[in-house]
């Protein structure tokens, strides 16, 4: 049988009454997109989407062609990203409501709570320096709290289409270290799955290096989704020597206007890839591209020609890495389904049309010659 591939989702494109008070009336990260310009000779900004054009999420129509296309790719779930800051405070939750609501469309999926403050991140170009300013904070609030999160939840961990791990609710959680309660957190979600006659969870935590994995908060979830982008720019070195290096090529690339952090993707995909994907608790992230020229312009990572083609190549490699693994555990993650901003997406645009859903396709079916 052909592996699991998961998809990460963002619910971001529609309208929403805290994005129109910070960014302005009708803002979704479509705006940013679609202002992007070219930093240097040939490279590919804006990023245009071509079938489903500037969607906007409130439409069912939107999220059943989603999900075909997804079919069409091989992908086996989307994982939406969800957002909860405490006590009931939620954001962009509008889409996954609709898809249980609604019953549609008929794809699988599951939740990753991305559980991370947000900040309004713009460069004052006079000290050429990004500014962070909070717009809403994550909080922790303890055990009521957790138990209201998990019932806000109920609907989607109730519904038929939930993606399933050995018959599990997987659920990730994305930034498992900053948790002060996971232990609680979990124990007490797997006794209101009893309580409410679903099935136990499948804990998977999200790891962005090596170095994270140390951390023992990786160890006490079921597994660990690893995504290893920073390997790109600082291969080797500790995390505080990598955060020190971003920042000053950050700054140096605002001051001189140049993009420092461009790299060819033919010559860094390898990175993304690790021995460490055969271990059966390691759950593989696969990465078709990624741009955020959107959102940080020259201070942006840039992986240039991102094709297909060479995507192509990364996914098989991933695969051979695991296909002695446990059935149950041929699961790889891909980041990310539709993040255009990040220049991170499947889906179809007008450079490569239905490209990176036809090599993931054909690597899929490949891999069971």
């Amino acid at each position: 049988m052909k592996p699991d591939v998961i998809a990460f989702y963002l619910p971001q494109y529609y309208p929403t009454p805290e994005n129109d008070e910070w960014f302005g009336k009708g803002f979704t990260e479509w705006r940013s997109v679609g202002n992007s310009k070219p930093l240097f000779k040939n490279h590919y900004q804006p990023k245009v989407p071509a079938d489903l054009g500037y969607y906007d999420l409130r439409l069912p129509e939107v999220r059943k062609a989603q999900a075909d296309l997804a079919k069409e790719a091989g992908i086996a779930a989307f994982c939406y990203y969800h957002y909860w800051f405490g006590d009931g405070k939620e954001m962009l939750q509008m889409p996954l409501n609709e898809v249980v609501r609604l019953g549609e469309p008929d794809f699988p999926f599951c939740i990753c709570w991305a559980n991370h403050s947000w900040y309004k991140k713009t460069w004052d170009s006079s000290k050429s320096l990004l500014n962070h300013q909070p717009l809403i904070e994550q909080k922790y609030l303890g055990k009521d709290d957790i138990e209201k999160h998990f019932y806000s939840l109920l609907p989607a961990f109730s519904d038929k289409r939930y993606y399933k791990h050995n018959g599990k609710l997987l659920f990730v959680l994305y930034r498992v270290l900053e948790i002060p309660y996971l232990e609680q957190f979990m124990e007490t979600w797997q006794e209101l799955a009893l309580k409410n006659g679903l099935p136990e969870f499948y804990f998977v935590s999200y790891a962005d290096d090596f170095y994270e994995l140390q951390n023992s908060n990786h160890t006490k979830c079921d597994a660990t989704a690893l995504f290893l982008k920073s390997e790109i720019e600082s291969a080797g070195k500790s995390v505080k020597i990598r955060k020190i290096s971003r920042f000053l090529k950050t700054y140096i690339s605002q001051k001189t206007k140049r993009p420092l952090n461009v790299f060819e993707y033919k010559n860094i995909y390898h990175k993304l890839v690790s021995p460490k994907f055969s271990d059966e608790r390691i759950l593989p992230v696969i990465m078709p591209n990624w741009d955020n020229t959107p959102r940080r312009e020259t201070g942006a990572l840039i992986l240039n020609n991102c094709t297909p083609k060479l995507f192509k190549k990364h996914v098989k490699e991933v695969l051979n890495l695991i296909k002695n693994k446990k059935e149950e555990n041929r699961i790889v993650f891909i980041k990310s389904w539709n993040e255009w901003s990040e220049g991170n997406y499947m889906e179809p645009d007008l450079k490569y049309g239905k490209g990176y859903i036809n090599a993931l396709k054909e690597a899929l079916e490949e891999d069971l010659l």
